[in-house]
């Protein structure tokens, strides 16, 4: 199971300036005033070559302070259920606050661990100040400025000590795994169903019937492989935003498990920005990716309609949009078969190992038909090309000035990659290093 910190805390403490800082990137909106964030943030940190997700929890603000504290103890319970750690943040400048006190409250009944994360310490006299703190009774505190980057590497030293190196287990190690993952409703555990024959899931229109991760073995039509439903949804159909905030978690805590995630999407709907978000985490993990378009039955259609959709779900899914797209029906039973076939296929080329001489053969070829651009008057020469021994399909061009390649002609030499060889539904990385 993936690791996951999930960052809590009244609004405006600096919740999602922490969630910055520990991705390294500006990709919550920052501002100082309470509830920016009114969608949930995720993404994947990295601190001494370990990774983990990270969740940014901040939510809106309600008319009442009785809905806000409603809504704010709902979202520390999710935290509870679904984090591998929790981090309470609280805002050295203003002091403690009633609210603090109540959440404090939540949380030190949980099961897991919990650090305290006092944020905006920007000198001596905040720190002398933010000691009441201790007060909360929590073990682990941390005294940190987010905007300068103060104190988070002691707390990412903790948290990273925390993490397990956690070995698949499981009879069926070498069995490929394919993650059924999508919006609620669209349909996942009726494929899960319609591909087994049996009725595996609970099935019904309300949205989070799916509670658990469910893993199936398919042994059907010489084809032997692990399914997994990701639904993963509380059965909360009134609350929209906790139904979008435990799916996404469930989704992205069966991508590290999966070699294949199944993308379904309705095709009425189309693609949401949660999808892209899971398409996005799946392709930063290295995971190979096949869209279905579910309930394509339901479609009006003319002439191009499969063809334009495609079209437009492509410039979507930019830049990595190489991934085969099936437009199916569950209800149906169309060309759910074919989904797996796809499946298996990206399977088959994620785990494809290129020889060093067919790579160097094809490759120093559209090198020399377009040479890397000059820089500082010297020319960038790439010598050899070899496949590195990842799962993920990486690819180590040997070159005079390594830092000096630039992002277009990085992707030019992964379109090459994928001209000559067959990467389809599979990222593909390319490094370079010093010859």
């Amino acid at each position: 199971m993936a690791f996951t910190v999930a960052i809590v805390g009244r609004p405006n403490v600096g919740k999602s300036t922490i969630f910055n800082r520990l991705l390294e990137q500006r990709k919550a909106i920052v501002e100082d005033i309470p509830g920016v964030t009114r969608d949930r943030q995720y993404g994947i940190a990295d601190w001494n070559g370990k990774n983990f997700y990270v969740i940014d929890t901040g939510g809106f603000v309600p008319d009442t302070e009785d809905v806000f504290e409603r809504e704010i103890r709902k979202q520390v319970r999710i935290a509870m259920d679904e984090a591998s750690v929790i981090l309470f943040v609280v805002d050295a400048a203003s002091g403690m606050t009633d609210l603090d006190d109540s959440m404090a409250d939540i949380l030190r009944r949980s099961t897991k661990p919990v650090f305290l994360v006092v944020n905006k310490v920007d000198n001596n006299e905040r720190l002398l100040e933010a000691s009441e703190f201790y007060s909360l009774g929590f073990d682990k505190v941390f005294f940190i400025s987010a905007m300068s980057g103060s104190g988070t590497g002691d707390l990412l030293d903790d948290v990273t000590e925390l993490m397990k190196e956690e070995k698949d287990a499981e009879e069926d190690t070498d069995l490929p795994k394919f993650a059924i993952i999508g919006q609620p409703n669209v349909g996942k555990s009726s494929l899960l169903n319609a591909l087994i024959g049996e009725e595996r899931t609970i099935v019904s229109d309300v949205a989070g019937t799916t509670r658990d991760t469910i893993h199936t073995r398919y042994q059907l039509f010489q084809k032997d492989f692990i399914l997994i439903d990701t639904a993963g949804i509380r059965r909360k159909a009134k609350v929209h935003e906790d139904l979008e905030f435990y799916s996404v978690i469930r989704a992205i805590k069966a991508l590290d498990e999966a070699d294949v995630c199944l993308l379904l999407l309705d095709a009425e709907k189309g693609i949401t920005a949660q999808d892209l978000t899971i398409y996005s985490l799946a392709a930063k993990k290295g995971k190979g990716l096949v869209v279905l378009v579910n309930k394509w039955d339901l479609v009006a259609k003319e002439t191009n309609t499969a063809r334009d959709y495609e079209k437009t779900l492509k410039q979507r899914l930019a830049p990595f949009n190489n991934v085969p797209i099936l437009f199916v029906s569950v209800k149906e039973k169309t060309r759910i078969f074919k989904a797996i076939e796809a499946a298996l296929e990206v399977y088959e080329n994620r785990k494809r190992k290129i020889p060093t001489s067919e790579l160097n053969d094809k490759l120093l070829k559209a090198i020399e038909a377009y040479h890397p651009p000059v820089v500082r008057g010297h020319p960038i020469k790439i010598k050899y090309v070899t496949q590195l021994p990842t799962a993920v399909p990486s690819f180590a061009f040997f070159t005079n000035f390594p830092d000096d390649v630039k992002t277009p002609y990085r992707n030019y030499l992964e379109n090459k990659v994928r001209e000559n060889f067959a990467f389809t539904g599979v990222p593909v990385r390319i490094f370079f290093r010093k010859k």
